[in-house]
């Protein structure tokens, strides 16, 4: 089947799946489907890792000075966390549809042993955090599999896994595959500005400076500085100030918390300075975003934190 019409028929698969009421959707783990017929103006969003997969639609990202698209044509890598600006182009008519995949280190590792000693398989590492290529046939192919096996939940649990893994594979031996490859090498600076960027998710509360980020991760200052901004594409402090603003907008979304007290809980002193920083980068009041996301269409599961 041609690469358009396999496209449009995988589209239609993802809408019927997200839009039953009849048949529940059978999960596949470390795979999200996603969604969305209105579109979506430049939003800063906070992008988690995966392999983002789009059989219909098409959205824009801004990364620091980088502008990237994907597509049914593109696929969208992430290895880290990352906050971008997007833009989604979807209509109710030609809905947004697609799939992100997570990517387990562990089943990477044991994919990696499974490849062995390959002359053929040598991948350059990378040092950013966000790469795109060309969807082959190969993987298509392997999400219409994927997507099949979610009208069955045994199918899902036995038969899922096992697709994922070949996806996985074939982003694995393609053209960005040394991006996957830098995760699991210890030896990277790649990997040691990861571990900085692990630190933050889970002490972005705490008092964090740049010295005690590089001291951790055995780097000087300067070093520290060049990498992660090679790695993330902004600074390790304008980092930091994004996730909080990101954590504290989930927690007043997702857990009805007040703005004030959202602050506390993401490192703010002041929930004076927490607004102003909040409607500098998102454009509107924590009050106002509160609102305009209850009447808005839900996020896309992985542009949420």
């Amino acid at each position: 089947m041609p690469h358009d019409a396999l496209c449009r028929q995988l589209a239609q698969r993802v809408i019927a799946l997200m839009s039953s009421t009849h048949k529940p959707l059978c999960a596949v783990e470390n795979v999200r489907l996603i969604y969305a017929c209105e579109t979506l103006p430049r939003t800063p969003m906070m992008y988690q890792p995966g392999i983002v997969i789009l059989f219909q639609g098409r959205k824009t990202g801004y990364l620091g000075s980088t502008v990237f698209h994907y597509d049914a044509t593109k696929y969208l890598m992430l290895t880290v966390p990352l906050p971008v600006e997007c833009e989604t182009d979807a209509t109710p008519e030609a809905p947004l549809a697609g799939m992100c995949v997570n990517v387990d280190t562990a089943s990477l590792q044991d994919l990696l042993m499974s490849i062995g000693d390959d002359d053929q398989f040598q991948p350059q590492p990378q040092t950013s955090g966000i790469h795109s290529a060309f969807l082959s046939e190969e993987m298509l192919c392997a999400a219409e599999r994927l997507l099949d096996v979610m009208d069955s939940p045994r199918d899902a649990r036995v038969l899922g896994p096992q697709l994922v893994r070949e996806i996985i594979y074939y982003v694995l031996t393609g053209p960005i595959g040394g991006a996957l490859l830098s995760l699991v090498n210890r030896q990277t600076q790649f990997s040691q500005i990861a571990r900085a960027l692990r630190r933050i998710e889970n002490h972005f509360a705490e008092s964090l400076s740049v010295e005690m980020l590089a001291a951790e991760v055995n780097m000087s200052v300067s070093a520290f500085h060049h990498n992660f901004k090679a790695v993330t594409q902004t600074s390790p402090l304008q980092y930091l100030k994004r996730y909080r603003l990101h954590q504290a907008r989930l927690m007043m979304l997702q857990d009805g918390m007040k703005a004030s007290t959202a602050a506390v809980r993401v490192g703010y002193e002041s929930p004076s300075q927490f607004s102003r920083e909040f409607k500098r980068y998102f454009g509107v009041t924590p009050g106002e975003e509160v609102n305009r996301a209850r009447q808005a269409v839900p996020l896309l599961p992985f542009d949420a934190a």
